[in-house]
């Protein structure tokens, strides 16, 4: 009994050992990888685009510092104190401080300036009232000698012709002296007062110069203009404007008071994505901080011309989506996941984008059919990251390689009729790829050549190759 039993364990233990021999001799030298295949799906086939974008208020108020710093060469101002980044603040309330040494030094330049032009204009009033003074002494001199002219000329009615005549003629030159004295005073009071009017003038300008700094000086500590939440603005390189940095003079904005009600995502999308972005389309819009918040929105605007982002190699092109929903919880600078819908398709039917050989620029994709393997010419469509629909070429039932069959000599190459293929040409040059046909064209569109058992094998041009 125990003889029977052992024989059936060495009867048993051999069989393993053959096995084994033969999987070392056969199945070991084989390097083949087993083939995988998959069937073309049938339905709802999208394109998208997902970018990561960040939450920005639609409308906001600007919190500014001062205007026309330029009159005084002033090109840009550093911030010495500014409250923190989301910071609630009622209007009125103090938002920053800006660094008054470039202005304090015009100020005293310009006071200085100011002090020069009094004592210009309060040294000319004193040489008017001195010259003016001197030019009355000498009208009320001339007005004594042509009285006293008079007198000579009454006395001279005793004396000789010629005296009378030397008094006569003594009498008219101080009446004439007199007549050009006081035609001279008033040159002198009319250019006097022109001379105070122009140092005057300049003196006004001075002190408004003064006045207006001052103004200015006083508009570099900014407050609230609204009430509001304090968010601090962005450069055009991303870098926020906090204390320490400078404002410019032709952009004097400190930070801005957002209105929440309105959000916008704004986004980047790459040079080659960007030629299917329209305004207008859908997006679906997550939170990275909120999951489990989806939001949606709309493409308002699309950039016409691409930027270089700092960590970026490529030129990207601004996107701003508008989110549809008004949520009390979404912040600027939120991160955003953005989802945009750029077509959407039902009932096509769509293949791996491994599946799809390009040979000589037709598109072919391996079939299984049976134990043997062909190349079906295949007519694609739209394309997104992982899948390509296909017009024309195989049918739901079909077995479609995922890579390339180890051994491809002698395969076959089924072509598609010339006419089917005109037919597309001609359907893509009347249509944007991208617009793509209306959704409930798609249900009803059939593929050309439908009636056909299975499109793209009956009637067909068959070619062996060693390719």
């Amino acid at each position: 009994m125990s003889l029977l039993k052992n024989k059936k364990y060495l009867i048993g233990g051999g069989g393993i050992v053959l096995l084994f021999v033969l999987w070392f001799m056969l199945g070991s030298e084989s390097t083949e990888a087993p083939a995988i295949y998959t069937t073309p799906e049938q339905g709802v086939f999208e394109v998208n685009v997902t970018t990561t974008g960040e939450l920005q208020a639609k409308n906001s108020t600007s919190i500014r510092g001062p205007e026309g710093i330029r009159e005084f060469r002033i090109w840009n101002v550093p911030i010495q104190r500014l409250i923190p980044e989301g910071t609630v603040v009622e209007k009125g309330d103090f938002v920053a401080e800006l660094d008054r040494s470039e202005i304090s030094s015009n100020l005293q330049d310009a006071q200085l300036e100011l002090e020069e032009v009094e004592s210009q204009f309060e040294s000319a009033q004193l040489d008017s009232m001195l010259n003016l003074s001197q030019a009355r002494d000498n009208l009320i001199n001339l007005e004594y000698a042509v009285e006293e002219a008079e007198i000579a000329v009454e006395q001279s009615k005793y004396e000789s012709p010629a005296v009378q005549r030397q008094v006569q003629i003594d009498y008219e030159r101080a009446q004439r002296e007199l007549k050009q004295a006081r035609k001279n005073y008033k040159t002198q009071v009319r250019q006097a007062e022109v001379n105070l009017r122009e140092i005057q003038t300049d003196l006004m300008k001075e002190r408004r110069e003064v006045q207006r700094i001052q103004e200015v000086m006083e508009k570099f500590t900014i407050y609230a203009p609204e009430n509001g939440m304090v968010i601090y603005k962005r450069n055009r390189d991303g870098s926020k404007v906090t204390e320490g940095s400078s404002i410019s003079a032709w952009d004097p904005v400190v930070a801005e008071l957002p209105d929440f009600s309105v959000m916008n995502s704004v986004t980047y999308v790459n040079e080659v994505d960007i030629q299917n972005i329209r305004s207008g389309q859908t997006v679906d819009v997550g939170l990275d901080a909120m999951p489990e918040k989806e939001l949606t929105g709309r493409v308002t605007s699309v950039a016409n011309i691409g930027e270089q982002r700092p960590n970026s190699d490529s030129k990207v092109f601004q996107v701003i989506v508008e989110v549809n929903e008004s949520d009390t919880t979404l912040r600027p600078a939120m991160t955003t996941s953005n989802t945009i819908n750029v077509n959407k398709l039902k009932n096509v039917l769509h293949v791996p984008l491994e599946t799809i050989h390009t040979v000589d620029s037709l598109n072919f994709v391996f079939k299984r059919e049976g134990l043997n393997v062909s190349m079906q010419e295949v007519i694609l469509g739209l394309m997104n990251d992982n899948d390509v629909v296909i017009k024309e070429g195989v049918s739901p039932s079909d077995q479609l390689y995922l890579s390339t069959p180890s051994d491809t000599a002698g395969i076959a190459k089924h072509y598609l009729p010339e006419e089917v293929k005109q037919q597309y040409r001609e359907d893509t040059l009347q249509t944007d790829p991208m617009d793509g046909p209306a959704v409930p064209e798609a249900e009803e569109k059939q593929p050309i050549g439908e009636d056909r058992e299975q499109p793209g094998m009956e009637g067909v041009a068959t070619e062996n190759t060693d390719s």
